[in-house]
């Protein structure tokens, strides 16, 4: 009998992508040493809308990061739970969630704060979220969802209010929040569906 060769999977393709571009993107800033974070990936509060590049920063800072560590901690949760969250929602649907994501965290850190925002932390705050509907059965609520969603976004609350740091909370809570939203209504539709 032959062994059967092991071939490599592109499993993933929304996150696998998604992880390519960030690293990509990571690389080039450290070539360039901080430019092109601070010219295309950084997406500033109050931005001026003249400057076409505002419209660009809107969804593109959820692909930059300040440095290798930042990067690393969000590959590791995006790289554990993205691929779940693909399987189970498709690949379209979740290309349109974090589209959606990004627009929803960019637009509002633009309207009410100051600060500029940069990192895919809320679309990785939106996959753990998201992945604890994966199990989801009819007229139930996993106590997972309910733990996880007490733990991270009432620890970013709390870090918002109380921790004077550079960590945007807000982007951490709007994609917990909106992992919630598509969670809810996935659920909705799911069941509907069976009816």
């Amino acid at each position: 009998m032959s062994a059967k060769k092991l071939k490599l999977s592109y499993n993933s393709p929304v996150i696998l992508t998604f992880a390519a571009v960030c690293l990509a993107t990571l690389i080039l800033d450290w070539i360039t040493k901080g430019f092109t974070n601070r010219l295309l990936f950084v997406c500033y509060g109050h931005a001026s809308l003249l400057d076409p590049l505002t419209y660009l920063r809107v969804f593109s800072y959820v692909f930059g990061h300040a440095s290798f560590s930042h990067f690393a901690g969000n590959m590791t949760m995006l790289l554990l739970v993205g691929p779940i969250v693909e399987e189970r929602y498709g690949s379209w649907n979740l290309c349109i969630m974090m589209g959606v994501t990004a627009l929803a965290g960019g637009i509002l850190n633009m309207l009410f704060f100051n600060t500029g925002i940069l990192g895919a932390s809320g679309i990785v705050f939106m996959l753990i979220i998201l992945s604890a509907f994966t199990n989801m059965k009819k007229g139930e609520i996993p106590l997972t969802l309910i733990i996880i969603a007490a733990i991270y976004l009432g620890q970013e609350i709390y870090s918002g209010i109380a921790v004077e740091d550079n960590v945007s909370h807000f982007g951490h809570i709007c994609g917990g929040v909106s992992g919630l939203g598509f969670g809810t209504w996935f659920y909705k539709k799911k069941f509907e569906m069976m009816r």
